[in-house]
């Protein structure tokens, strides 16, 4: 199977600037890092780590000790904040987005995004509250797949499937972390290193996710992986969404836009049959702005929880394009989410009940946007490749760009 990955692209400021590369297999080639800033805001998961504040012009960010593993390795809490006062809050445990801060329509920031503050609740919840997923993000099936003629078994921990990377997936792991700067932008690259055979998967993986807050209000997540054996790769951010604000209400007044005409059918157990079925005049039509509530009622209707499907996207050329555009009327928060990848998940919190270990937060009190590729891949020719081969470089970037109406 081919490598199904894209090619490189970058974004300063407020200019997207997308070039296309004709690499072989269309593989991406290793994309230029940002300089890592001088002097003490560099450091790794097992640094002494004092507080700290770098300056960026007028980004700044601030670094703080956040706890202990139980292995009492020290976890770290990063805190960008933007010329406007906006403010991303990240953590080396599972490359977590902590809390994204943002103005609604009168200028008044709230944090958009469901999580904890405190690393316990991070070490004991089951919701992947703004994790970083993999090795292998969303279902396989039966917990197996074959790849170059030998099968692997990986952990069975979502029914009679594998979810997103296993119990102890990547954003279950400690990542090393450096402060990062471009010139309208600045970030923190995590780095983990998952070693041959980790969750049953095959070869060491270097995976990376650079998280940036830029003078437009975006929020870009980078990613890379790299590996010394053939192996399979789907790496996402499993960010959970309220654009109204996290705590405060449901979302199915949420007006939502997929650029999507059709999704991914599914089993009885959310793997996909390999059939991709039109949207038209269905509950999961999302091509047109509606509220999130219109199709998840008319799911409900059918005897599901909501929606948790997998939307194949207008663009497949590996470039950067829109993907989604969320408004929240009440308070005029507007998310677009543009992303080189084939595939969305989107997930309308079904299984959120309040319970204590996650939050308190109710059914659909957020939803999840995934870009990936598809569920189940390795298990399916037909769909875009997974596999990752040595010498080759896989690189993704999703932008999530907020405005306010």
């Amino acid at each position: 199977m081919r490598l199904n990955t894209y090619c490189s692209l970058s974004l300063i400021g407020s200019i997207l600037l997308l070039t296309e590369a004709g690499c072989e297999n269309r593989r991406h080639p290793t994309p230029v890092e940002p300089k890592p800033e001088k002097s003490e805001s560099t450091t790794s998961a097992s640094a002494n780590t004092s507080t700290n504040t770098s300056d960026m012009g007028k980004f700044t960010i601030d670094k703080l000790p956040w706890g202990k593993m139980p292995d009492g390795r020290e976890v770290l809490l990063f805190t960008i904040t933007g010329p406007g006062g906006e403010r991303v809050r990240l953590t080396n445990y599972g490359a977590y987005i902590v809390s994204v801060e943002m103005p609604d329509r009168s200028g008044k920031l709230d944090n958009i995004t469901l999580g904890f503050d405190n690393l316990d609740a991070y070490l004991k919840h089951t919701a992947h509250f703004g994790g970083a997923i993999g090795r292998f993000g969303n279902r396989i099936a039966k917990g197996k797949f074959t790849l170059d003629g030998k099968e692997f078994s990986l952990p069975i921990n979502n029914g009679p499937n594998h979810l997103h990377g296993g119990p102890k997936g990547f954003d279950h792991q400690l990542w090393m972390a450096e402060e990062v700067e471009q010139p309208n932008a600045a970030g923190v690259k995590f780095t983990y290193v998952s070693k041959d055979g980790e969750e049953g998967y095959p070869g060491t993986m270097t995976a990376t996710a650079t998280y940036w807050l830029t003078k437009e209000n975006e929020l870009r997540v980078d990613y890379t992986a790299t590996t010394d054996k053939n192996t399979v790769v789907n790496l996402t951010n499993h960010a959970y969404w309220n654009l109204a604000g996290a705590g405060k209400g449901d979302i199915l007044k949420h007006e939502l836009m997929l650029a999507s005409d059709q999704y991914l059918a599914v089993d009885e157990n959310l793997i996909p049959t390999g059939a991709m079925v039109d949207v038209k005049e269905s509950a999961l039509d999302f091509s047109a702005s509606k509220p999130i509530g219109a199709g998840v009622d008319e799911m409900k209707r059918q005897g599901a929880r909501g929606i948790d499907y997998c939307y194949v996207l207008r663009n497949q050329s590996g470039g950067l394009a829109l993907a989604a555009r969320v408004k929240d009327p009440s308070s005029g928060r507007v998310l677009e989410i543009l992303t080189d990848q084939p595939g969305v998940q989107l997930y309308t919190g079904n299984f959120l009940d309040g319970s204590p270990i996650n939050g308190g937060f109710q059914q659909h009190a957020a939803f999840c946007l995934e870009t990936q590729h598809y569920p189940d891949s390795p298990n399916h020719p037909e769909f875009p490749s997974t596999v990752l081969k040595p010498g080759d470089t896989f690189t993704s970037t999703t932008v999530h760009k907020f405005s306010a109406e």
